[in-house]
């Protein structure tokens, strides 16, 4: 993962325009020139014959195309899922990239996309501007399609909790099937906090005693992806919501006045802004990447860092079979706090999307029905450390040191979860405007005022904005 420029829907356009595609300013026109004016991709396949063992009618000759992000979870799990859907459909075509913006958007534009796509990683495509475009499938049939996992059941009734919710856009459709069930919060290693004869702070006085004995011992209290700060908003966010309750990241999600001004958004900040200035960050974190700062992590250079739970098998590599690698909620403010400890940002995420226009749409939902079967689910988590969507998939599993710390972080938290919907609805606010003002923040070159003023300016700029579409929760 990483951030560069994110496309929004008048990049879309822009680009489009570019290539000819376009001849008036809208996605609507955008929709239908890249078809070459009709609503339907001309080398679309007949659906096949409906039956039980074949509900969504996918037609067995047409074969399939999936795109996997190669990120943190690699794509070895998809190869998996591709041979148990090849068995009943026929052959798969598959792809790996890093660069999903980059290889999907000119086949979105002109119209050839293939039949599934994992919209991942720091080169995602805009979903909600694809969405809005027309040119994502809706799920409804997969969801009520039998469910792999137990037949009895219908799809949707075996998703984790708000699962459906974090697919729709506005509507009461699901368009994204975010297929893993991420846990973010503060990651550590046991070991290491055992060896300073510390527990893991709860308060942030707590946490800046910690930072300040490793300090002493030559080990940096934190270190972060400094190249991609929105990893900053996995335990940010959260812990806005701690401090003030989770009213204010709605108010913030839905782009209302002056919600970056919220008092609770001022104590956060200032909070994290006092690592910096006690010299608490590992020096040189500003101009590293994701991978780079994880591996710093794992060589026992830093104590904390903020993160999703795909880091267990993204930082493999380098992580010591002692580390006891773990994860906890943010660390809180202090007893003042308006939700409790457990409090934590957890959701589905590792999205999933059919191509309106794929050639193959039913092959395509019918693969994420197999991704959702209990052989690949199982599979999932086995493979890469993560829970996935499904309910009930990891009972029984032998699970991973950090894997085991997301589920009681997960089970400790209760209702108290919460779930930001400002890195979906509004990608380029979310990862380049506001993680910007918190980059420029953490590296010193701005104070906590000047960020959030950066942030709330950037929030007015996208809610007077006409030509993007508007969220509310």
């Amino acid at each position: 993962m990483g951030s560069t420029s994110d496309v929004n829907r008048r990049d879309v356009i822009k680009r489009a325009g570019a290539l000819g595609l376009v001849a008036v300013p809208g996605m609507t026109a955008l929709s239908a020139c890249a078809s070459g004016g009709d609503d339907e991709n001309k080398d679309k396949v007949d659906k096949g014959k409906k039956s039980k063992d074949n509900p969504l009618g996918v037609n067995k000759k047409a074969g399939l195309e999936v795109v996997i992000f190669n990120g943190g979870f690699g794509d070895k799990y998809a190869l998996d899922a591709e041979k148990i859907y090849s068995k009943s459909y026929g052959k798969v075509t598959h792809a790996k990239t890093q660069k999903i913006r980059t290889k999907m958007q000119p086949r979105m534009v002109k119209g050839n996309p293939p039949d599934v796509i994992n919209n991942s990683g720091a080169e995602n495509m805009d979903i909600a501007s694809l969405i809005e475009d027309k040119q994502v499938a809706d799920l409804e049939a997969l969801l009520d399609s039998t469910s792999l996992f137990d037949p009895s059941k219908k799809v949707r009734d075996m998703m984790m909790p708000g699962v459906v919710e974090k697919g729709t856009f506005g509507g009461d459709k699901m368009y994204q099937l975010n297929y893993s069930y991420t846990v973010y919060g503060t990651w550590f290693s046991q070991p290491a906090l055992d060896k300073l004869e510390v527990e893991y702070p709860k308060t942030w006085d707590e946490m800046l005693s910690v930072c300040a004995k490793a300090k002493k011992q030559g080990i940096a209290g934190w270190t972060y992806a400094g190249k991609h700060p929105y990893y900053f908003a996995f335990t940010m966010y959260p812990f806005i919501a701690k401090i003030g309750g989770e009213d204010v990241l709605k108010a913030i999600d839905n782009l209302e006045p002056n919600a970056w001004k919220h008092d609770a958004v001022k104590k956060a900040f200032d909070a994290y802004y006092e690592l910096r200035a006690k010299d608490y960050i590992l020096k040189g974190t500003p101009g590293i990447d994701h991978i780079q700062s994880q591996t710093q992590w794992t060589k026992g250079n830093a104590l904390f860092l903020p993160n999703g739970s795909w880091v267990e098998n993204e930082a493999k590599a380098t992580t010591p079979k002692d580390f006891g690698m773990t994860v906890m909620p943010p660390t809180g403010l202090d007893k003042s706090d308006a939700m409790p400890f457990e409090t934590l940002w957890a959701e589905a995420s590792e999205p999933f999307f059919v191509p309106a226009k794929a050639k193959n749409v039913e092959g395509g939902m019918e693969f994420l029905r197999v991704m959702m079967g209990k052989e690949s689910a199982q599979n999932f988590t086995k493979l890469v450390a993560s829970l996935t969507c499904v309910k009930g998939a990891a009972d029984g599993l032998e699970l991973s040191s950090g894997l085991s710390s997301a589920k009681k972080a997960l089970d400790a938290a209760g209702d108290n979860i919460v779930g930001p919907r400002l890195p979906d609805w509004y990608l380029t606010l979310h990862k380049e405007k506001v993680g910007g003002a918190i980059a420029a923040m953490m590296s010193g070159d701005i104070k906590p005022d000047e960020a959030i003023k950066r942030a709330q300016k950037a929030a007015d700029e996208v809610a007077k904005d006409d030509s993007v579409k508007k969220y509310k929760r």
